[in-house]
């Protein structure tokens, strides 16, 4: 079984990428932009004007009224992975940032209009995946020693906390809106499922239970509903999360049940790696892709 969380290059690939919004109601797609290259992970500011995603290690900042891109400075960090997230009051953003001196992932804060990052985690490799309601605290997905569990740290720095100590992979942490639970995934019940704990750490619980490894939970800004991405059982390990694969992403109470379908599409890496609910929780932004031809 692989249970390691590979490192992802900062590398383009042969894809046209689509920026696309369903309605969680109707299951209406709605196509915003095509790109002819790789953008992933679109986050939704809070005011609902714009759409945050990274490409090929840059940031950018995507208008929804006059569909037009503009390039956020980040300083040194342009080896930004799909890894980014926006402070609760949208003034700032963390991101996962590959340190040139040994290629490893670090977080990073800076202002979202732009600026210069400041470093949080000196320990590498760290995978940032939630900031807490409150503003204080950052989540995330580390390896320490050989394996990979979740830590949290302050956001001006500090001390990181590990939370859980599973020889496999837990990963993507993120925070409920009440700031009561992270929900994450992690293979420790054989394959890749999603699961909730308390804030602290404590009371693991277990959420989805079906025939499919689970990746990325992200709540609604309302706290009622999760979503994540789902791949095939048969098309991958379930410590891994490619892209080109056929997914679904899905749709689960956080109270738990049963999960509804709510897209199928060619996507994976980089299709919902962070939050992408709209402010309203009325609807998800995420991207698909297609393959380029090759003459």
């Amino acid at each position: 079984m692989n249970t390691l969380k590979q490192p992802q290059k900062i590398i383009g690939r042969n894809v046209i990428s689509t920026l696309e919004t369903v309605d969680i109601q109707t299951g209406k797609r709605k196509v915003l932009a095509q790109f002819d290259d790789l953008i992933e992970a679109p986050n939704w500011t809070a005011d609902g004007k714009r759409l945050i995603y990274n490409s090929l290690g840059r940031l950018y900042s995507f208008d929804i009224a006059t569909l037009v891109s503009t390039i956020i400075d980040t300083g040194y960090a342009t080896q930004c992975n799909n890894d980014h997230v926006l402070s609760p009051d949208n003034t700032h953003i963390a991101v996962s940032h590959q340190t040139q001196e040994d290629g490893h992932s670090r977080i990073y804060v800076l202002p979202l209009k732009g600026g210069n990052p400041v470093l949080i985690t000196p320990m590498a490799p760290s995978y940032l995946h939630g900031w807490s309601p409150d503003g204080s605290t950052l989540a995330y997905c580390a390896e320490r020693n050989g394996q990979y569990d979740i830590y949290t740290i302050p956001v001006s720095g500090g001390v990181e906390t590990q939370l859980t100590d599973f020889p496999g992979l837990d990963d993507g942490p993120e925070y409920s809106p009440d700031g009561k639970h992270i929900w994450f995934n992690s293979v420790r019940s054989g394959l890749m499922q999603v699961w909730r704990m308390n804030a602290d750490g404590s009371e693991l619980t277990q959420m989805t239970f079906d025939e499919s490894n689970s990746w990325f939970p992200h709540i609604s800004p309302n706290g009622e509903s999760v979503a994540f991405l789902s791949y095939y059982k048969d098309d991958v390990s379930p410590g891994d999360h490619p892209a080109n694969k056929h997914v679904e992403i899905r749709l689960l109470s956080s109270a738990g049940g049963e999960f509804q379908t709510l897209v199928r599409l060619f996507g994976g890496q980089g299709t919902i790696n962070v939050n992408s609910w709209s402010p309203d929780s009325r609807q998800l932004a995420f991207v698909s892709y297609q393959l380029k031809d090759i003459d």
